[in-house]
């Protein structure tokens, strides 16, 4: 399989990608994220105050704040980057609207209710963290001494990094993403060359799906690093989609020409594997077919026959009159007629198929 290093990055990755995802209990968190991706206005300041070597506490107005807030002055003003960056250098929080259009407030001194414990450490974050969880809202914390920028929101504790090294980030992870795809290309082809040949056994179709779940996982990552790279992350959200194009509806396809159950209950077991029990295909195998053995494994057809030129009810036709595709592939005129009964859709389907099968042979992606 891949080298060593590649599945250890992989591994410390979808690590990292779970953890983020338990503390993302409130869906609104990824919207929360997006607010302050690089090239928006708030960004842009908290960045600025980072390189001024200042620290500040930046607090989103909701209901209940006012309870736990006191001294200060007012501001009302329309926010700029510049003006934020101006008022922290005082002492306490700022305080933003809520639709990050307007400062409020500025020199505020916050009181919530100390927990036992926190996850932040000095003064400044604990109390950023205190509040967030108290009145729920979006709490920012820039600490001058550790060089960071940490979002709070709710019970989530999050840390912003440099667009620089998420970006970096997001390359490595598409690279391995690119070579995936490589992988995932010639094992089609050769699914391709198995299924028309009715040579398909278990272990090809866990192959197939592995490398699919793997791709999946890794693009995943790469959305995530999106999210956090706003505007700068266009080349790679661009790419991304270029590797991904049609691939979950191959992967639906391919449940559907395999599996009796529902499609849907073999994807979620696919999506609840750990990545050590996805990499091994007897995992699969014994998750999947409830076998270890490697039994064969003949094709619906309905991948193959969704790339030819007739109607969804005329492949459930023929599915439910030849029941696999090797027949398909092989039945003669006058039985695809019987099924059919439309003459000009037979003529038109013997010349696809016979198209298909030339590329499947030639190795051509289909």
């Amino acid at each position: 399989m891949e080298s060593k290093n590649e599945l250890i990055i992989l591994k410390e990755e979808e690590k990292n990608h779970k953890k983020q995802k338990s503390e993302e209990k409130d869906k609104n968190f990824v919207e929360v994220l997006k607010k302050f991706s690089p090239g928006t206005a708030i960004r842009t300041a908290v960045d600025d105050i980072l390189r001024s070597r200042m620290g500040a506490l930046i607090v989103i107005d909701c209901e209940g704040l006012s309870k736990i807030t006191y001294g200060g002055f007012k501001v009302d003003s329309k926010f700029s980057s510049q003006k934020l960056v101006e008022l922290a250098k005082m002492d306490g929080a700022i305080i933003l609207s809520e639709g990050l259009k307007m400062i409020l407030n500025a020199n505020v001194f916050l009181s919530p209710k100390m927990g036992a414990k926190t996850k932040g450490t000095g003064a400044r974050h604990k109390v950023a963290e205190m509040t967030a969880e108290h009145v729920g809202t979006i709490v920012v914390a820039v600490s001058e001494r550790k060089n960071k920028i940490t979002l709070y929101y709710g019970d989530v504790v999050y840390e912003l990094e440099k667009s620089s090294e998420v970006l970096r980030r997001a390359a490595e992870t598409l690279q391995i993403l690119e070579k995936q795809k490589e992988i995932f290309n010639d094992s089609i082809n050769n699914l391709n060359i198995l299924e028309i040949n009715n040579l398909v056994t278990m272990s090809d179709v866990c192959d197939i799906l592995q490398r699919i779940e793997i791709i999946r996982r890794i693009s995943e990552m790469v959305k995530r690093y999106l999210i956090e790279l706003g505007r700068e992350g266009l080349i790679v959200s661009m790419r991304l989609k270029e590797l991904t194009r049609n691939l979950n509806k191959e992967r639906e396809l391919i449940l559907k020409d395999y599996f009796k159950i529902k499609s849907s209950k073999t994807d979620n077991l696919l999506k609840a594997m750990n990545f050590d029990l996805l990499i091994e295909t007897q995992n699969l195998s014994k998750v999947l077919f409830q076998d270890v053995h490697d039994k064969a494994l003949p094709s619906k057809g309905l991948r193959i026959l969704s790339k030819v030129n007739i109607t969804g009810d005329q492949v459930k036709l023929l599915v439910n009159s030849f029941k696999t595709l090797s027949k398909i592939f092989t039945v003669d005129k006058n039985s695809l007629m019987k099924s059919l009964k439309d003459e000009k859709a037979v003529e038109s389907l013997t010349h696809d198929l016979e198209s298909v099968r030339e590329k499947i042979m030639a190795g051509k992606v289909v």
